[in-house]
């Protein structure tokens, strides 16, 4: 795939085996089959799926194996997992499982090694660091982890930086306060990440229409990552394609 082309991620947050979306990291619903949903996308021309098991890491459990497994067998598009995952024996079970990423969260902050580890191990195009932030005050964001159950009171841009330097070879970053808001990625955000960061970025967090991917883009994001808009077919992926390439956008088609 052009390496330059704009990608459309859509994600699928799973609980207890089922594919959820929530409003800031709250107010928790059921969507539906991660597998049947996955395929789906696949089908749609969907340039990568990412996989969040958002529970994971509060439940002090690992990822689901075989809900991994199940739709890495129906899906032909790169495919990133995250959530749980505590060493490298973690890392490789996911890979062996039929993924191409790991995304790591929590994790990381407590072993930041543990970025540096994957790298070396698996190479950095495997490890995704994924970051969630929620504005505490003017121009400042912090970490948060356990699926945005803990403020670190790390800083997000030190971070940022960190990960970078450890090997990640790509950002998810999701702003907490945007998080299925539907009024648009946090702008701010993205410019600083991408005049920063040399690595690819994701932009995560409060898509709402087509404009709002478009603007993803011009802030300096490489990939937008949705959820709702996509799980309730307010927008199609095809659709939302041709649009951004007439906005004179490389995308995958």
């Amino acid at each position: 795939m052009d390496n330059l082309a704009f990608r459309i991620i859509p994600c699928l947050d799973v609980k207890n085996g089922k594919v959820v979306k929530g409003i800031n990291f709250i107010d928790i619903k059921d969507v539906g089959n991660p597998v049947e949903i996955a395929s789906g996308y696949n089908a749609q021309m969907a340039d990568e799926i990412v996989f969040l098991d958002i529970t994971a890491t509060n439940e002090d459990r690992s990822t689901l194996i075989n809900v991994v497994k199940s739709v890495a067998k129906e899906i032909f598009i790169p495919f990133t997992v995250g959530g749980g995952i505590r060493n490298l024996q973690d890392m490789y079970n996911l890979l062996d499982s039929g993924c191409d990423k790991i995304s790591v969260n929590s994790s990381a902050i407590k072993n930041p090694s543990l970025i540096y580890e994957g790298a070396k191990h698996f190479g950095s195009q495997c490890v995704v660091a994924a970051i969630d932030v929620k504005k505490v005050a003017d121009s400042r964001w912090n970490v948060f982890i356990n699926g945005g159950r803990i403020d670190t009171g790390i800083d997000y841009f030190t971070w940022a930086k960190e990960v970078e330097n450890l090997g990640a070879g790509e950002i998810l970053l999701t702003s907490m306060d945007s998080d299925g808001t539907k009024n648009g990625y946090d702008l701010e955000l993205l410019r600083w990440t991408s005049s920063n960061i040399k690595i690819p970025l994701i932009a995560s967090g409060g898509a709402g229409n087509m404009e709002h991917i478009k603007e993803a883009y011009l802030a300096g994001a490489n990939a937008a990552l949705a959820a709702s808009i996509f799980h309730y077919k307010e927008i199609e992926i095809k659709e939302l394609k041709k649009y951004l390439r007439d906005c004179n956008i490389p995308v995958r088609i």
